[in-house]
């Protein structure tokens, strides 16, 4: 179960923005870990901690995203790939 929460920094220049998510696995029981994604979906960092309540888990998410800068480092993944196959008959 992931929880998006109401934290959101702008990255800088060259950036993109960035969100703290409190997210639940059937691993991790009825405990929560801190998630900082962007809006293309792909996970900045996650928490290895686990805690008691949504709200602990994205107060230290969001201390995180401070220390950060709330800017997104992570490296786009190039997924191009031609559809010229679809083109010709």
């Amino acid at each position: 179960m992931i929880v998006p929460a109401a934290v959101e920094a702008s990255a800088g220049v060259g950036g993109s923005p960035v969100q703290v998510a409190a997210v639940s696995t059937p691993q991790d029981g009825a405990r929560w870990r801190w998630r900082i994604v962007n809006y293309a979906g792909e996970i900045v960092e996650e928490s290895r901690d686990t805690f008691a309540t949504i709200a602990s888990a994205v107060e230290h998410g969001s201390k995180r995203l401070a220390q950060m800068g709330g800017v997104d480092n992570s490296v786009p993944y190039g997924h191009y790939r031609s559809t010229r196959h679809l083109r010709v008959p």
